[in-house]
């Protein structure tokens, strides 16, 4: 009885150690014991884009300017630029939005534009 309860815990323990490196088979980044805390293992990447594909995109980021933007960006070490969703406010409609303003808000916006 206490061989099968021993080689029950083991199993167990064997599990629980093993489990976690299971899951980092299928992740490009896996956890390193450097400084870094992390290794890049890019042949572990499983792409859902066929060739084709991706030719189609690199096409068009090179023709509208944005791959020239991003290669400039990771050569600065600089964050990449997030393009806008929704066009912006015109000057108009932000005066607007001003003049229609509380005096509550038009005090928070002072506080927050004062730094207080």
């Amino acid at each position: 009885m206490n061989s099968v309860k021993y080689a029950a815990l083991a199993f167990a323990a064997t599990t629980g150690l093993a489990l976690p490196t299971l899951s980092h088979a299928s992740s490009m980044w896996h956890t390193a014991n450097g400084e870094a805390g992390y290794a890049y293992y890019p042949d572990h990447f499983k792409s859902t884009k066929t060739r084709d594909q991706v030719s189609a995109e690199t096409m068009t980021a090179r023709k509208d300017g944005t791959l020239d933007q991003l290669q400039a960006q990771y050569q600065l070490n600089a964050p990449v630029p997030v393009k806008n969703a929704a066009a912006g406010k015109t000057r108009t409609q932000v005066i607007a939005e001003l003049n229609s303003e509380t005096a509550a808000e038009r005090a928070t916006r002072m506080n927050l534009l004062a730094g207080s």
